[in-house]
């Protein structure tokens, strides 16, 4: 009997920094020329640059998507990212899973800089077993590179795992890697889009999450082998 391994998203699920992306992304687009809203960049929001820009820019050469991606990333690192905070006990939550016996490793879209940045932002050191970026795999979500490889560094079966996250990206490459997902609202996508993808629950925050603990997918132990 072992717990299940936890592989947490962390952009919009642990720190508070979707809306900061985008504006990120909207500065970004509007150097190059192009005009999104606010609402049609956030519905790519949970996706690296390398799915994200062909989904709003779907015939843009591969030049320009490269570099709207990497501009996006140094202004987000340059701006925003020096002002976000943790969701309110995302530090304690991590915290108290380690402590409760669960393998725990971040797994983001996000540049292996911003990873590393919220791993000390969150005094999350001593609670994962280790973190996976968009730069150790060759596709972002909703492609399932990222939780693969973070399966991998948790050494748990697809069917112990669980993800954790707030986009339906996030769902979507969880499944697609075999791993059930939990979602949270706290990404500031809809209850009804999340559901669409297939969670086994949605909370409205880690906080709600670790509060139900006994009640929920992660309060159990799973049977390996």
């Amino acid at each position: 009997m072992q717990k299940r391994a936890i592989l947490f998203d962390i952009d919009g699920t642990l720190v508070d920094s979707n809306d900061a992306h985008v504006e990120a992304w909207q500065r970004a687009f509007a150097a190059e020329g192009y005009a999104f809203s606010r609402g049609e960049i956030h519905a790519q929001v949970g996706k690296g640059g390398d799915n994200l820009v062909p989904s709003l820019l779907p015939h843009a050469p591969a030049e320009i998507q490269e570099r709207l991606a990497h501009a996006e990333g140094e202004i987000y690192k340059r701006e925003f990212m020096p002002q976000v905070e943790p969701f309110e006990v995302a530090s304690e939550v991590l915290k108290r899973l380690a402590e409760r016996g669960h393998i725990l490793v971040l797994a983001s879209s996000a540049s292996r800089a911003e990873v590393d940045f919220y791993v000390d932002l969150l005094d999350a050191d001593g609670a994962i077993t280790g973190t996976t970026s968009k730069d150790d795999v060759a596709h972002s979500k909703p492609c399932p590179d990222i939780f693969a490889a973070a399966l991998g560094l948790s050494g748990a079966p697809a069917d112990t795992a669980v993800v954790v996250g707030d986009t339906p990206y996030d769902v979507l490459a969880a499944r697609r890697a075999g791993i059930d997902a939990i979602a949270v609202l706290s990404g500031g996508f809809d209850r009804e889009e999340l559901a669409r993808c297939g969670p086994v629950a949605i909370y409205r925050s880690v906080r709600e999450l670790d509060q139900d603990y006994e009640n929920s997918v992660l309060g159990g132990e799973r049977v390996t082998g």
